[in-house]
């Protein structure tokens, strides 16, 4: 890998232009579909193959053609003094829009019936649910109420006398994506400018501080133009945009934060230009790629939740990683040979301000003599401290849905509370069962009986008189604890062979299934860290212990979760797992290889932590600022999902590169001595030798003395 990498630095310094010239293009071509990004995300996803509730969607086609149609509906919200002829006029408006919409209509026998209801209340105005007449399934009408909104202008403010809202599942998931939409913008326009501030500190140099920033913005926008062209093939999550933004700008960041910075450090050292980006290509560019890698597989480990919400959130995040990659790998060493000597000479300012601070190595040197002077009270009390974060995730409780994800007094949430005044809460997300004709009476008599049941439809028999369908109202919304707690009763309760789908019954198979699916999850992630870092590291044991860390680090990220929200989303357990072990490799690789690499040269592990922790934790400390700072403001300015996907990897990261890495990782190695290194003969022999930062600088140094021999032989 050492010599690929720097056969690609060589290759990158002789088409130096062609490679700026690709990605100037890439971009400027990304623009307007990174634009468009959200246009096509779908709020669905939570089916779950193979539930009751998929094969109730699956069979209410052939029991009642049209029934598998998505609910969805207008309101019309007069205020107190609002005039028929201003009920009229929102109506009027409502229909316009639906009939410039593909696959929405208000059909005349209920318009016709509205406009009669609000030619009898008069002066005395109601508020009124207008239903659709809908020709797609849920799982394709949000992009639906996504072009209503549009035409109708929601995201406006109110319409005078008379609010116009939508009402329904896509209703709901169309609103968030709007909401996610503003919340994405606005973290981005915060986030940039204190990556910024954190990089000018870091490098001391505006131009040095451009570059990773500049690398996180391409990796971002040529993302968001994959995700455009993904939406149009695939069902893609809304919250894709953001999961992606929120990775990739800590990601891009701080990969070319570690080629930068050891660049910069060869520089220091004697090194020309040349042989300084070799060396950063050969070994934090290589630790970089590693650590791509083992981001990317641990977010693999999301595909074995069977629920495309999840998984195109996933995806969302391996693309900007891979891309992340790339940039890191190639368009950086180009900038940095572009750039030149402004890349690594700080300004004077910064220049004085460092000249009168102690030295850095120094303070590392006295915290690592400090933290193994008693290395067991030391560890002892760490993993007790993090052991007390992570207790209240004993009591973690989960939810799901759309509708609790908007905050108070949004034009969503109002248009629901307005129709829920009007209909009940319940009425838009009704529960459906299906069974043998002969068993009608039976679920009938269940339902009738349930507490949360507060009406039941009248039967619907098949074309072919074998099935039936009923429909019940609830007298909660289906994402609510009642709704969700009637699912589990009824299902208990029906008969054998009658299946219960509807909105409520998805969300309790998709919660089932993420839960379920959690331990293999865990178990795929811990595995892919374990192997990773056994044939990085050529140890046994201190891979273990990275993956016990790293599941404090989770723990500790859930319990405060649990302290801070009560409950949380269930689709962020397994977030936060596979990212937290995936972005926790980038520190563990870079810190554990220097040690390894000071323990071949000195044999002596007390001195080969010192050395590698010293070289390597102002680096390692200024990147996990960066991706803690990005994963907070996404914390404090998004919906409560990605406020608790932000506020948990932000914590671990924070744990993990503090508690987990400046205390944890140095005691534990004094307290194991030369067992951290113990690798069955056996396993050593099959396992190649990876040090980086050895074979890293070997390939440098031949490719010097490769280099001067041609130079010899052609003055010859």
């Amino acid at each position: 890998m050492q010599t690929f990498m720097l056969k690609l630095d060589s290759w990158l310094r002789r088409r130096r232009a062609i490679v700026i010239g690709t990605w100037l293009v890439l971009v400027l071509a990304a623009v307007p579909f990174a634009a468009k990004q959200s246009e096509h995300l779908s709020g669905g996803g939570y089916t779950i193959p193979g539930s009751d509730s998929q094969k109730v969607l699956q069979q209410l086609p052939k029991i009642a053609p049209g029934a598998q149609a998505a609910r969805l509906a207008g309101v019309l919200a007069p205020t107190s003094d609002a005039t028929a002829n201003e009920m009229s006029a929102a109506l009027v408006r409502l229909d316009s829009a639906t009939q410039s919409t593909a696959y929405v209509s208000i059909s005349p026998t209920v318009r016709t019936q509205i406009e009669h209801e609000i030619a009898a209340a008069g002066a005395h105005q109601r508020t009124i649910v207008v239903p659709f007449d809908m020709s797609v399934n849920e799982e394709s009408a949000t992009n639906v109420a996504t072009k209503l909104r549009g035409k109708l202008d929601l995201n406006g403010a109110d319409d005078g006398p008379v609010a116009l809202h939508l009402l329904g599942q896509s209703a709901l998931w169309a609103g968030l994506q709007d909401l996610s939409k503003k919340d994405l913008a606005t973290a981005e326009q915060t986030g940039f400018p204190i990556v910024a501030l954190i990089l000018i500190a870091v490098f001391g140099s505006l131009i040095a501080a451009s570059l990773p920033l500049a690398l996180g913005l391409v990796s971002v926008l040529i993302t968001g133009a994959i995700i455009y062209f993904l939406s149009l093939t695939m069902e893609m999550s809304v919250f894709v945009t953001n999961m992606a933004s929120m990775i990739g700008i800590g990601v891009a960041v701080d990969y070319s934060l570690f080629v930068l910075a050891r660049y910069r450090q060869e520089i220091r050292a004697g090194a020309d230009p040349i042989k300084a980006r070799a060396t950063a290509l050969a070994t934090s560019g290589v630790a970089v790629i590693f650590s791509g890698l083992t981001v990317v597989t641990a977010l693999v480990g999301l595909y074995l939740v069977r629920a495309a919400a999840i998984r195109s959130m996933a995806l969302g995040a391996i693309v900007v990683v891979t891309v992340s990659v790339l940039a890191a790998s190639t368009l950086l060493p180009c900038l940095i040979s572009l750039l030149g000597e402004r890349t690594h000479t700080r300004g004077r300012v910064f220049a004085w301000i460092s000249a009168q601070l102690p030295s850095p190595k120094g303070f590392w040197e006295r915290w690592t003599a400090r933290v193994t002077r008693r290395p067991a009270l030391t560890a002892a009390t760490a993993a007790i401290a993090m052991l007390a974060l992570a207790s209240p995730a004993l009591h973690l409780k989960t939810t799901d849905g759309a509708l609790r994800q908007f905050p108070k007094g949004n034009e969503t949430l109002r248009g629901f509370q307005a129709a829920a005044a009007v209909t009940g809460p319940g009425a838009s997300t009704p529960f459906e069962v299906i069974a043998p004709r002969s068993e009608a009476a039976t679920v009938r008599r269940v339902l009738a009986a349930d507490v949360e049941v507060l009406s039941v439809a009248p039967t619907i028999v098949s074309s072919n008189g074998h099935e039936v369908l009923i429909r019940a109202t609830p007298r909660h919304d289906g994402e609510s604890p009642q709704g969700q707690g009637a699912v589990k009763r009824l299902r208990s309760r029906l008969p054998a062979d009658a299946l219960l789908g509807g909105d409520a019954a998805y969300l309790a198979d998709y919660h089932a299934e993420v839960l379920g699916s959690m331990w293999k999850v865990a178990l795929f992630v811990m595995t892919v860290t374990f192997f990773v870092l056994m044939l990085l590291l050529r140890s046994i044991v201190l891979p273990l212990k990275a993956v016990v860390m790293n599941l404090l680090s989770v723990s500790a990220a859930y319990g405060v979760l649990t302290l801070v929200f009560g409950s949380v989303e269930t689709l962020i357990l397994p977030l936060v797992l596979a990212v937290v072990f995936g972005l926790s490799m980038d520190y563990e690789v870079f810190l554990l290889s220097r040690i390894r690499e000071r323990y071949a040269a000195t044999g002596d592990t007390r001195r080969a932590v010192v050395e590698g922790l010293s070289s390597s934790a102002p680096t390692i400390t200024s990147a996990a600022l960066i991706m803690v700072c990005v994963f907070s403001v996404f914390a404090l300015t998004g919906v409560p999902s990605i406020k608790e996907l932000g506020l948990g990897c932000a914590l671990a990261i924070a744990i993990d590169a503090t508690i987990v890495r400046l205390v944890l990782v140095p005691t534990a190695m004094e307290l194991f001595g030369k067992w951290n290194w113990w690798l069955p003969h056996g396993v050593a022999r099959v396992l190649p030798d990876t040090s980086i930062e050895a074979l890293g600088q070997h390939a440098v140094a031949a490719m010097s003395t490769g280099e001067r021999r041609t130079v010899a032989t052609d003055i010859v």
